[in-house]
């Protein structure tokens, strides 16, 4: 070979040793580099991932996420370490188990202040952080919001008294989201977009009107997604972005006898979806069998930012599985549901799942071979000891010193709004108790489908039929304090007040010391009149909330309208005064002041400080008062100013769906300004909204102050025929 042949070969062959150094380098920069585009998680609540195509099931369609899995990585063993909404996205987003976090329930839980969950993680690294949310359970002041820049959890007012309260709309909730990307002007953002689809009630749009209700909600969440991957493909940050698609835990569905969640921790409650696309679609199109947890979203993203590891986490980062460069450490995951212990006395159950076994420690404990009976239908634990046993140990190990806590007291107003949810009041009178000592709630199970049955039946406003649910559970467990709460806030919706306060007083007698029974019965009273009554009981409320500002204050309010009813004006102005010393956020003292003004007829002076409480109410987002509105409406509008008198109204209607005073007001007004059908349609809305003895006999005297005693018999008759003669057909049913 000649001198000028070899040189150019060794030219040559240095050339590409220097060009496969720079793909290799390129490779390894791209891969070693932090993501620099928008990462967004989007949590579908209660969304089973058996019930998506992408995990082979059959009888729906999801074209968005079939197309966000072609992109992604699949986890195919992803699971969840709670039923419940709240406890699950606790964990998710701080990357600590719930017995860490100290979030185990719905209903009594806030995570703690100061918390650094990954909002906060990546708003440290120069993230913009936004979090947009469609359930009240997840409400800014559970504390979920920590670290976000910007957090939007208000559901949307209705005048109906429904689940417009507790949830919103998903397509709302992405809107919102997408308003929040746009006005960032940056792509270092960070994204959590929470969808209350496919949760109960399942509602899904007319056009899915061919799936099963629960999976036509699949499908709309499925549109909602669809739409928000669009909206980053026309700003052409799709390829950019890191976009993770979970669930917090899935839907029983009748599979062991649970058909909605928080009971059980089988596979059909806590196996949940999880597709990770990353910047570029890096590994597109991979599915991974690994078992994998929430708690390894934290560690997986701050490994992707390149984030310094905060301490204390026990996720995995995911990267090594995102990158098919390797594994990562075999650890169980941990599940637990708490919802029997704390809603119905019965024992709690947690569980172990490794990759072959599900471990569930129980009264009467459970273990069953995943890779053999992926549906749990054969309980091995008593022929397979020594598996049991590794589980057991390695089960009590982890909680080993870590207690069972109690909740904390909610205000009624977020008592009643997670009621209409399903979710009840949380109480746990003996933490200490072993939950092996108590009931297995797999012998309760009916128990709580019965319950959930009266919700549902409630939501409908079907009162009578929920009630009836609640006196035959209540028949088998009558320890149920919680449950009789519940049975007297259905009675009062059709102003069955003796029953009611029958129920509150079961509440004291099995809780003398909560505040809450209390409260009930004089509230209850305080509607039949029963005013000595009424203000007794109200007082060992008030007596008993020492520490409590919120029961403190609700007592004292209440007293103070007790003594508004009995005439005693120095009394009300005392107690309003003691009820804003417990909330200052309560206009009690001026509101008390428009309404003593507004019984002698001096509206043109009560109407000033009606309008200053509301004003405050508004300034200081103190809880609403209920009548503020009514009375402020009824003033302006025995002043003839009839456009602020509706406005007033229909804030009243909105804040409280159930006042027939206020609805039958608005009735009046429409018909004197000469809005005729305006005024039908507001009768009619009252009947439908709030069907109570009370409402129709409103009705009743309404058409009967409009000349139409047609209508009037009309109203009345019905009565009769809903709630029977000596109900329905009396004309001041209900009335105070």
């Amino acid at each position: 070979m000649s001198r000028p042949v070899r040189f150019t070969i060794i030219v040559f062959l240095a050339a590409l040793g220097t060009a496969l150094a720079a793909v290799g380098g390129w490779r390894y920069a791209r891969a070693s580099a932090p993501v620099t585009g928008p990462i967004v998680v989007i949590s579908v609540d209660t969304l089973r991932a058996d019930h998506l195509p992408v995990y082979g099931y059959k009888k729906v369609r999801t074209p968005a996420i079939d197309r966000l899995a072609a992109d992604g990585v699949v986890f195919e063993r992803a699971y969840s370490h709670a039923p419940q909404t709240l406890p699950a996205h606790a964990a998710l987003l701080s990357g600590h188990l719930p017995f860490e976090t100290g979030v185990r329930d719905n209903t009594g839980f806030t995570v703690r202040p100061g918390e650094r969950m990954l909002p906060q993680l990546l708003r440290e690294r120069g993230y913009a952080t936004g979090g947009v949310v469609s359930a009240f359970v997840l409400r800014k002041d559970t504390g979920i919001a920590q670290g976000f820049d910007f957090f939007d959890g208000e559901m949307p007012a209705t005048t109906d008294a429904g689940f417009g309260q507790v949830q919103r709309d998903g397509a709302i909730s992405e809107a919102i989201a997408e308003r929040w990307l746009a006005s960032v002007g940056s792509s270092r953002a960070f994204l959590f977009l929470h969808l209350d689809e496919p949760h109960r009630p399942y509602a899904p749009p007319p056009r899915f009107g061919e799936y099963l209700p629960y999976d036509g909600e699949i499908a709309y969440s499925d549109e909602i997604i669809g739409h928000f991957l669009e909206y980053l493909k026309s700003r052409q940050l799709y390829d950019r972005s890191t976009i993770v698609l979970l669930s917090d835990h899935g839907e029983g569905l009748g599979d062991h006898g649970e058909q909605e969640h928080g009971l059980f921790v089988y596979d059909e409650a806590i196996h949940v979806p999880l597709i990770i696309k990353q910047e570029g679609n890096a590994g597109a199109g991979r599915r991974v069998a690994d078992v994998v947890q929430h708690i390894d979203l934290v560690p997986t993203m701050l490994d992707l930012v390149k984030a310094p590891d905060p301490g204390r986490l026990r996720g995995r980062s995911l990267k090594p599985l995102l990158d098919g460069a390797g594994r990562v450490a075999e650890v169980p995951v941990y599940s637990e549901a708490l919802y029997a212990r704390y809603h119905f006395g019965w024992s709690e159950l947690t569980a172990l799942t490794s990759d072959r076994y599900r471990y569930i420690k129980a009264p009467r404990e459970e273990l069953y071979d995943l890779q053999h009976d992926p549906g749990e239908r054969s309980n091995i634990a008593p022929a397979h000891a020594a598996a049991a046993d590794a589980l057991r140990g390695a089960l009590d190990r982890l909680l080993a010193g870590s207690p069972l806590h109690a909740p904390e007291a909610v205000s009624p107003e977020v008592r009643e709004r997670l009621r209409a949810a399903g979710y009840g009041g949380a109480a746990l009178d003996q933490p200490e108790t072993p939950g092996e000592s108590l009931p297995d709630p797999k012998d309760k199970r009916h128990i709580v489908e019965t319950y959930r049955e009266a919700i549902d039946l409630a939501g409908e406003r079907k009162w009578a039929a929920a009630i009836a649910r609640l006196q035959q559970i209540l028949g088998d467990e009558p320890q149920l304090a919680d449950m009789w709460s519940q049975l007297a806030a259905f009675a009062g919706r059709l102003d069955r007040h003796e029953l009611a306060a029958d129920a509150f007083r079961h509440c004291i007698e099995l809780k003398p010391a909560d505040p809450e029974g209390y409260l009930g019965a004089a509230g209850t009273f305080l509607k039949q009149r029963r005013l000595d009554e009424a203000r007794d009981q109200a007082q060992l409320a008030a007596d008993l909330s020492e520490g409590d500002a919120s029961s403190s204050a609700a007592a004292h309010e209440l007293l103070a309208r007790v003594a508004l009813a009995r005439h005693d004006a120095d009394t009300a102005r005392v107690e309003a005064g003691l009820a804003r010393d417990a909330d200052p956020a309560l206009p009690l003292p001026a509101y008390i002041e428009g309404r003593l003004l507004h019984e002698q007829g001096r509206y043109e002076e009560a109407l000033p400080l009606l309008l200053d409480a509301a004003a405050e109410q508004q300034k200081k987002r103190g809880r609403p008062l209920s009548d503020l509105h009514y009375y402020a409406g009824d003033a302006l509008a025995r002043l003839e100013r009839y456009d602020e008198a509706e406005a007033q109204l229909r804030i009243e209607i909105v804040s409280f769906p159930q006042s027939t005073r206020a609805r039958a007001a608005l009735a009046m007004l429409l018909r004197t300004t000469r809005r005729s059908d305006e005024a039908r349609d507001a009768i009619a809305d009252m009947l439908r909204v709030v069907p109570t003895p009370e409402s129709y006999a409103a009705a009743a005297r309404v058409w009967t102050m409009f000349g139409n005693r047609q209508e009037a018999d009309a109203v009345r008759a019905e009565a009769r025929r809903t709630f029977g003669e000596t109900r329905g057909g009396r004309a001041d049913a209900g009335r105070h």
